[in-house]
């Protein structure tokens, strides 16, 4: 999935201002000004759209995650210079601290029906015999149960 779509849809999911969102991405030391903002949420075919890097999203992601459950103790967390579908995935799934049967139940929300053994396979380290890569599909039915149980 596009990255600008996605910050789209997860700043409609949590009704984030841009100055929530200008915020969220300090939290992990991403400085990005106003008018980058303003480009990221542009349409593709707008000359002034300018494309979410993988780390910029990730540094997000990341801030949603420090906004969300506060601070982690230790050593300030790296930024991955590029997230899959199953990263992106974990880390909302971390902000919003939910449990499996939690994801279960947004997903069924979006017409999605996964089981535990499924959905633990997207969660696993990628060396792991049971890793499965996230599709859109997933990632995407993910954020609208998240959408319809915003309402």
């Amino acid at each position: 999935m596009i990255n600008n779509d996605l910050l789209r849809r997860i700043s409609t999911i949590f009704d984030l201002t841009d100055e929530t969102i200008l915020t969220t991405f300090a939290l992990t030391q991403c400085e990005i000004s106003a008018e980058q903002l303003t480009n990221f949420f542009k349409e593709k075919d707008d000359a002034a759209y300018q494309p979410l890097e993988d780390v910029q999203f990730a540094s997000f992601l990341n801030g949603l995650i420090i906004a969300k459950r506060g601070p982690s103790e230790g050593p300030e967390r790296e930024v991955e210079q590029e997230l899959t579908n199953n990263m992106i995935f974990n880390k909302v799934k971390i902000a919003l601290s939910l449990k499996a049967e939690d994801v279960i139940a947004t997903l069924e929300l979006a017409d999605l029906s996964l089981g535990k053994y499924e959905l633990s396979a997207f969660f696993r380290k990628v060396n792991n015999k049971h890793y499965k890569n996230c599709s859109d599909e997933v990632l995407s039915a993910f954020l609208k149960g998240l959408k319809i149980k915003s309402k």
